[in-house]
């Protein structure tokens, strides 16, 4: 890997030139706290040498032009929520807080779009914009303290993209602070465009490689008025995962399809204390529906409800908003069972996600490791959070590399990949590699190259040069 050079007094005090005394930082305290992300285990923290809080694209673009100058790398952080190790700087230098930049802009209703800056919660998108009878589609899990320019740079996924796809469909153009610290808005809000390379979506789900984004122009549209929150409880696990293809293949057009297993069921159920039905055996279907008409809405819960009862549902029950807790928290749930885990975020056609659950599920039986697993089931997206628990080091590194050497092959021979929506981070640059087609990954390498001829933005992510 690249060696850079240190984070010197005089780097520190051209910081502070660029952005402000009070918004570099570093203190002991204030390193420590940015040493990890949602990274639980101690062997991937890594402490940054200096923290820097901009409030501007133009103070990010003069950190960027200093990192350049002295060769200290940069790392760009959002809410910190990553689960792949994206917000953690793995070669030191330089983290780039975007917390100041928090304002919404502005609001349109008549052209349904809003412009915000890179650090607003994503919550307060969703809220700003069912305030004016509008939606905003993009839709985390971890909406409640995410920011929105963490989400374009991942291409965040999340519960409704099965109807409204990931977060780059959410996204008219952006404003983009690039490697070399120019300032540059990709895309534009048009409802089509051939008018050379589609440099915003080449931005989006970079994970912060190719360029940092400052600003977005987001998509919103028309708040559906009639909604409804299916659970379908399957104390069969095929049953369970055999539904999705059905309710696909039946037209319902869903907002949501999540599937929760049992193990999740029950671990976030009682990080929530919370109790439904089937919490001793249950997995759980839940599906959104959303319409503008209805009796469209009750001719499709009376379709939903035929078609689960055909197909092995125990219950089928109108759910509320206890049901979207459980779900929420079900990846912060198990940090009581084990403080070290690790979350698959593997991604295969749709058609797939019932055989790869079934399949990976009786393949995790062979580890000394539990397995929990959940799925948004709509679009082929599936988590195994495994957790560590009384594991050595030594036996934890062991089972997970023999499980991946097994899972990662055969999600590929499905046509699948490594990664959905939680991305590659620093944590699967390795499988990234070597199962990643070689002409594309020579590709990947040489746009990084041309835009960051100094791999100073986020290195170590993805790919090492």
């Amino acid at each position: 890997m690249k060696m850079y050079n240190p984070v010197t007094e005089e780097v520190v005090e051209a910081l502070k030139a660029a952005v402000g005394v009070e918004h570099v930082f570093t203190d002991p305290e204030s390193l420590d706290k940015y040493k990890t992300d949602e990274e639980t285990d101690s062997r991937f923290f890594h402490t940054p040498e200096v923290v820097v809080a901009p409030g501007s694209a133009e103070e990010v673009a003069a950190v960027m032009k200093i990192a350049n100058k002295y060769i200290v790398p940069v790392t760009p952080r959002g809410a910190g929520t990553s689960v792949s190790c994206g917000a953690i700087a793995v070669c030191g230098g330089i983290v780039l807080l975007m917390e100041r930049m928090d304002k919404i802009i502005e609001i349109n209703t008549d052209g349904m779009y809003m412009i915000v800056e890179a650090g607003v919660r994503t919550v307060e998108i969703q809220q700003k914009a069912n305030e004016q009878g509008l939606l905003y589609a993009g839709d985390p899990c971890s909406s409640d303290s995410c920011l929105i320019g963490g989400n374009i740079a991942t291409n965040a996924g999340g519960n409704k993209a099965v109807r409204y796809g990931t977060t780059r469909n959410q996204v008219y153009s952006v404003e983009v602070v690039t490697p070399t610290g120019d300032i540059v808005e990709l895309g534009a809000r048009l409802k089509k465009k051939s008018t050379g390379y589609c440099l915003e979506q080449l931005i989006m789900g970079s994970e912060g490689t190719l360029g940092i984004i400052t600003k977005a122009t987001l998509k919103l549209l028309p708040l559906a008025p009639y909604r409804l929150d299916v659970l379908a409880i399957f104390t069969d696990v095929e049953k369970a995962t055999g539904i999705v293809p059905i309710l696909v293949k039946a037209g319902l057009n869903p907002t949501s399809v999540e599937f929760m297993d049992n193990g999740f069921v029950r671990s976030s159920s009682d990080f929530s204390e919370l109790r439904l039905p089937h919490y001793e055996d249950g997995s759980y279907v839940i599906i959104t529906v959303e319409t503008f008409n209805e009796d469209e809405l009750d001719s499709k819960m009376e379709q939903l409800d035929e078609l689960c009862n055909a197909n092995g549902a125990t219950d089928v029950l109108e759910a509320d908003d206890r049901v979207w807790t459980i779900r929420r928290n079900c990846l912060e749930s198990t940090r009581i069972l084990s403080k070290v885990s690790t979350s698959d975020d593997l991604v295969v056609p749709v058609n797939k996600i019932a055989s790869t659950i079934n399949h990976l599920t009786a393949v995790a039986k062979n580890y000394p490791f539990r397995v929990f697993s959940l799925a948004h089931a709509g679009d082929g997206n599936l988590h195994f959070q495994i957790l560590k628990g009384e594991l050595t080091d030594a036996e934890w590194e062991n089972a997970l590399a023999n499980f991946h050497a097994e899972v990662y092959p055969y999600i590929y021979s499905l046509g699948g990949r490594i990664s959905g929506e939680h991305g590659i981070g620093s944590k699967k640059v390795e499988p990234m590699e070597k199962y990643t087609n070689k002409i594309e990954m020579k590709m990947m390498k040489e746009i990084k190259k041309a835009l960051d001829p100094n791999n100073v933005l986020n290195p170590g992510k993805v790919f090492n040069m």
